[in-house]
């Protein structure tokens, strides 16, 4: 597949968080496997519902600065490229049993370039699991998990490239030595820490914005249709 352009930089609005804001491993598994975990600093004035409705509305689109762009594209205005619904949830849109197309670039650098589709197998109120499988088996997991806090919500980042398998050890030897090498590996740790960040600063407008358009009467004029971010 060919590798899209790296779109031009959008401005940043709000700090990234640092790596070591975050309580992370990496570790390397029996079998060529590896599994990292980022335990996220709380994200304050965050709520799990929200984050649940963040996901089942990637597609949507806010205000970011003095632009209208894709949420995705506030999500992390470095990094990330374009999200798509590579296939609808049975009952549509977003939902568990969705597949979803993501591009993007850790740190904005070509060499950490991913393009791919993963199953949403689980998304809830208490999380989301993404998943790719090869012969039906799961080669690369990956599951966000949050709960509420007193004001914040807690979530846990976990990446599991590689299955327990005996037979697919040479896949997890070429995914964790030629496509998701440690160098990515690492990179991808912080993309996904600062990506986690920004969630605190975008998703409560956003949400807002959700709440205020469903307490408006049926055909009522919208006076603002999008989230203000930045602004």
């Amino acid at each position: 597949m060919k590798q899209l352009p790296l779109p031009r930089p959008r401005p940043v609005l709000f700090p990234l968080r640092s790596a070591d804001t975050a309580t992370t491993t990496v570790q390397p598994l029996s079998r060529h496997r590896r599994r990292v975990t980022i335990d996220h600093q709380p994200l304050r004035g965050v709520t799990p519902e929200m984050v649940l409705w963040w996901f089942q509305n990637i597609g949507g689109t806010m205000s970011y600065g003095d632009a209208v762009v894709p949420n995705y594209l506030a999500w992390h205005p470095v990094d990330h490229i374009r999200w798509e619904l590579a296939r609808p949830a049975p009952g549509g849109g977003a939902r568990e049993g969705a597949r979803f197309r993501i591009i993007e670039a850790f740190q904005g650098r070509p060499e950490f370039y991913i393009d791919t589709t993963e199953s949403v197998e689980r998304l809830d109120a208490t999380g989301i699991r993404l998943v790719r499988r090869l012969a039906g088996v799961p080669v690369l997991q990956l599951s966000h998990t949050w709960s509420a806090g007193e004001g914040h919500t807690h979530y846990v980042s976990v990446l599991e490239i590689g299955s327990n398998a005996a037979l697919l050890t040479p896949v997890n030897r070429y995914l964790t030595e030629r496509r998701f090498p440690m160098s990515m590996t690492r990179a991808w740790l912080v993309h996904n820490i600062e990506e986690v960040g920004v969630l605190e600063h975008i998703l409560p407008g956003a949400y807002a914005v959700r709440a205020d358009a469903d307490a408006r009467p049926t055909g009522a004029v919208d006076p603002g249709a999008h989230s203000v971010v930045g602004s």
